[in-house]
């Protein structure tokens, strides 16, 4: 290292010191001071439920008991569109101090420490990706909102991984209602035909991996809606990485 990089990285730790000093690091999710910022304290960040295995070895959904590389009983019904799906966390309390902040409350500085996560769950969609495509909000929202959340997550995870972002590859025809509260195959039905790929987006597309972002995953519904669109543009596979995913209620006490 140069003479002008060890004070150039000196200047930086001893900004960083006084900010601290002017302004102590407070944890993301409730606030109380930590050591470092952009963390999370010690309470919050075990208060997460990181997925590791057993999961769906199709679209990631936890399994309650170990069950090796076997498919959900939808995947295996049905496989979906997608060739692999991942999630950092189960969407339970501790996630959801997370994303519904960033969801709804502008705290769009949490689209770092979400994409870290991310980026430790999917490290092998990552290292295949070569076109990452967030799942696009429909512009009404975006006017209420003011960003996009998957965007926020698509791009952090770009710099993470050093690969090609296009956030406007898709974009969402028409305003969906929420979906919380439908079950699988009502969420099905109203995402069919709600997206499309962007004029000229198949020259993008044609013969890559494409990884599609999302912050939430529940059903997979709106992930296989994208990704019939991203293949039917010449996508070589399409996967998906989300922020969290909703266990399936049945899989008892997944």
């Amino acid at each position: 290292m140069t003479a002008l990089g060890r004070l150039q990285g000196s200047l930086r730790r001893a900004s960083g010191r006084v900010l601290d000093v002017l302004l102590p690091p407070r944890c993301l999710a409730c606030a109380g001071e930590v050591a470092e910022q952009g963390t999370l304290c010690a309470t919050c960040f075990t208060g997460l439920s990181p997925i590791s295995p057993p999961f769906c070895a199709r679209c990631g959904v936890p399994f309650a008991h170990g069950e090796g590389e076997s498919l959900c009983p939808r995947c295996a019904a049905r496989p979906p569109a997608f060739a692999a799906a991942r999630a950092a966390l189960r969407y339970d309390a501790g996630a959801k101090r997370l994303i519904l902040p960033f969801k709804h409350a502008d705290r769009t500085e949490l689209a770092w420490p979400l994409a870290r996560q991310m980026a430790r769950a999917g490290a092998g969609l990552l290292a295949r990706a070569e076109l990452i495509v967030p799942v696009p909000a429909h512009w009404r929202r975006l006017l209420g909102r003011r960003y996009d959340q998957a965007a926020l997550l698509a791009r952090a995870l770009g710099r993470i991984a050093q690969r090609p972002v296009a956030l406007d590859l898709l974009r969402r025809r028409r305003r969906t209602p929420p979906l919380a509260d439908k079950g699988a195959a009502d969420r099905a039905i109203t995402v069919q035909g709600a997206f499309a790929l962007a004029r000229k987006g198949g020259a993008l597309v044609a013969g890559r991996r494409v990884l599609l972002v999302d912050d939430v995953v529940t059903s997979g519904a709106t992930s296989e809606a994208c990704a019939l669109v991203l293949l039917e543009a010449g996508a070589l596979a399409v996967e998906v990485l989300a922020a969290a995913r909703v266990p399936d209620p049945r899989l008892r006490d997944a």
